[in-house]
């Protein structure tokens, strides 16, 4: 069946039809490097890649833009606050300069893209940093002036709402008219409270624009991006649900009144990460970042995979039962590969159909989780095909198995004497009785296995 997305802009399962044909060019919403993502920021990209690798596997050539924002992202989502960039540097006790903030944000776009590579996420061609695109920014806001879109005011420039009868439909249906307009301080010198700025004036860093020194508007760094390097009409633009509005509102207002054209013809939005019912965010200090699950000894990839358990427009709820649980799971898929033959397979064309169906109904990898495991519990395929099959559908699953480690062993799997050892230590540790513990471990390893210990349980291997 053909590939079906919901697209936000009308609330339905629509079929794809790329602007090319074989070819897809889409957008992504990147992070603000002020400080280390956490992993409910980390689903996003996740999800992004999921649907990138979707696209290469139904033959498509993707073209993917990934923004870096670095200036202009304030405290209010909206035009109020502080830049948080600014306040990373005040935090570490930097200077404020422009030098520094770009030193500060390379630190953390250079640790955000090591969490994409332990991710296994594919990288964008293109990450174009917003403080590298001023010129590009300040040409836009000068034809949406030309045209009568943009007006000044003391504290810099904002785009006329009023002057565009679109606004507000576009991303509207996510969100009351009381909500949305609570996302904006009110300023009396805006024509509607609505209105929103294009440049800022004022503030410690900035550089020299026709209005005067400042930066430019968060939401105006990624219009003025995504129409570089993708054109003035592309196939995607993608984020998470928080962006809907105004972020993504105002994008498309600045690129559809400047060129008359469709920005993106579909926008995907995937749901947060919650913890103990509540969002997972910085504010909320209710967060854990990648480098908190590998302190527990807990793969990245677990982390992937518990992604994959859920649909992206559905809310994740995290735990760390649930992630270990994922581990679990990923170990098994791990040893299905390493335990079996290397000799060649044949993909099963059956399990390789209904797999690409659950793709192609919205990405639904819960299900596409499924035919793997039924695929594997088929006694009917031999253990090259289930093999070739799995590796088949990790092209988009993304889980790395061609590189499992061959040393992996399953407790199910292990000799009986070894496994009680495993269990009657696992019992010593529930208990506290470490010297028991630490004596068990060396009989484990007497009798030739490793076992290290993870949030995630034991793990064994041939030594």
């Amino acid at each position: 069946m053909p590939l079906r997305l919901h697209n936000t802009l009308t609330g339905t399962l629509e079929r794809f039809e790329p602007l090319q044909s074989g070819a897809v060019r889409m957008y992504n919403c990147g992070p603000t490097v002020y400080d280390f993502v956490h992993i409910g920021n980390l689903r996003s990209y996740v999800f992004v890649d999921t649907l990138r690798r979707t696209f290469e596997y139904e033959g498509f050539q993707v073209k993917q833009v990934m923004n870096i924002t670095d200036i202009g992202h304030l405290q209010s989502d909206a035009d109020e606050g502080e830049d948080k960039m600014v306040l990373a540097l005040r935090r570490q006790g930097y200077e404020e300069t422009l030098e520094n903030l770009y030193a500060v944000g390379t630190t953390y776009a250079d640790a955000f893209k090591q969490d994409l590579l332990k991710l296994n996420v594919e990288m964008a061609e293109t990450l174009p940093r917003a403080s590298e695109h001023i010129p590009e920014q300040i040409a836009l806001i000068e034809a949406l002036e030309k045209q009568g879109y943009a007006y000044r005011i003391s504290n810099g420039v904002y785009f006329d709402t009023a002057k565009l009868p679109t606004y507000g439909k576009r991303m509207r249906h996510a969100l009351s008219g009381d909500e949305a307009g609570a996302r904006v301080e009110t300023n009396l010198e805006k024509h509607n409270q609505r209105d929103f700025a294009l440049w800022k004036l004022g503030g410690t860093i900035g550089w020299e624009s026709p209005w005067g020194k400042g930066f430019p508007g968060w939401h105006t760094e990624c219009a003025a991006m995504s129409m570089k390097y993708l054109g003035e009409s592309f196939d995607i633009h993608t984020g998470g649900e928080d962006l809907k509005f105004p972020h993504h509102e105002n994008e498309i207002a600045q690129a559809e009144a400047l060129t008359r054209k469709t920005f993106a013809r579909y926008f995907l939005h995937n749901a947060f990460v919650t913890i103990a019912n509540e969002r997972m965010a910085k504010s909320k200090q209710n967060f854990f970042t990648l480098r908190d699950i590998e302190t527990k000894g807990i793969s990245p990839l677990a982390l992937r995979y518990l992604f994959l358990t859920s649909h992206y427009r559905s809310p994740l709820h995290f735990t760390w039962e649930a992630l270990a649980g994922a581990q679990t799971a990923l170990n098994r898929l791990e040893h299905t590969i390493a335990s079996s033959t290397t000799d060649t397979g044949k993909i099963s064309t059956i399990y390789r159909t209904d797999f690409l169906n659950a793709l192609e109904d919205d990405l639904n990898t819960p299900q596409a989780l499924a035919v793997a495991w039924n695929m594997i519990k088929d006694d009917s395929l031999s253990p090259p095909d289930k093999r070739a099959t799995l590796l088949d559908m990790d092209r988009v699953l993304g889980l790395d198995l061609e590189h499992a480690k061959s040393n992996t062993i399953l407790l199910s799997d292990l000799p009986e004497r070894v496994r009680n050892l495993v269990e009657e230590r696992e019992t010593a540790r529930a208990n506290k009785d470490w010297a028991k513990a630490d004596a068990l471990r060396e009989k484990i390893i007497g009798m030739e296995f490793e076992i290290e210990d993870t949030d995630a349980g034991p793990r064994l291997g041939k030594r």
